[in-house]
């Protein structure tokens, strides 16, 4: 399986973050749709079929990839 490059999770991870942040306080129709929409791209790229599940791979998978400049394994 294709893995998506770490900097387009952690974008995907953040907007995620700012949008909720957004729609607690304005609950808008277009905030939802970007919601929506980053939702669906963090499935597509993790492999998942929810949200929840989409968030925990694309974290875990920046973990790893974190864990292996630490231990110096990345190219």
């Amino acid at each position: 399986m294709l893995r998506p490059h770490p900097s387009f999770l952690h974008a995907l991870l953040e907007t995620h973050a700012t949008l909720t942040a957004l729609q607690a306080k304005e609950d808008s129709a277009e905030v939802r749709r970007q919601l929506d929409d980053v939702a669906y791209t963090l499935c597509v790229a993790t492999g998942t079929r929810t949200l929840e599940a989409g968030l925990a791979a694309a974290r875990a998978q920046l973990a790893g990839v974190a864990s292996q400049e630490e231990s110096g394994l990345a190219a």
